[in-house]
C-alpha cells in the first residue's frame, strides 16, 4: 500500500456560508456541483479545495494561535499583488506582505476563521 499525495484539502470553519461567501467573493472560487453534507467544495485543480463545519469534538476558539498553526496552505493565483491589493482593501488581514519568491509573488493573508494562507502566482 503506498500514499500517492494529496487528494482533498477542507479548512473547518466556525460558519459555512460565512466562509464560502469569503473564499468565493475574495478568491474568485467557484462551488463544484457536489459536495456532502456539512461542506462547500470548490472547482479547484490539481487538488480539491473546501470549507466545512467542524467535525465533532472540534473547538476552533480553542486552538492557539490560529487553526492550522504549523501547516502550510499554499494556494496558486494568476495574479498575487492584485490579489493582495483586494484583500487590504476589504480589510483581510495581511499576515506576510507581498515579495517575490521562487514561487513568483508571494503573500500570506488570514482567512476569517484565522487560517494562514499562502498565495503565489507561478505555477
Amino acid at each position: 500500500m503506498t500514499v500517492t499525495g494529496p487528494d482533498f484539502i477542507a479548512l473547518q470553519v466556525r460558519d459555512l456560508e460565512a466562509a464560502a461567501r469569503f473564499y468565493e467573493e475574495r478568491l474568485g472560487l467557484r462551488r463544484a456541483p457536489v459536495a456532502p453534507p456539512g461542506a462547500v467544495v470548490f472547482a479547484t485543480e490539481p487538488i480539491a479545495f473546501a470549507v466545512r463545519t467542524p467535525l465533532p469534538g472540534t473547538d476552533l476558539d480553542a486552538v492557539r494561535p490560529r487553526p492550522g498553526a504549523g501547516v502550510a496552505l499554499w494556494l496558486a493565483a494568476d495574479d498575487a499583488q492584485a490579489l493582495h491589493d483586494d484583500l487590504v482593501s476589504h480589510g483581510v488581514p495581511v499576515l506576510a506582505p507581498p515579495f517575490d519568491s521562487p514561487f513568483g509573488r508571494t503573500f500570506t493573508f488570514a482567512d476569517p476563521d484565522g487560517y494562514a494562507v499562502t498565495v503565489h502566482d507561478r505555477a
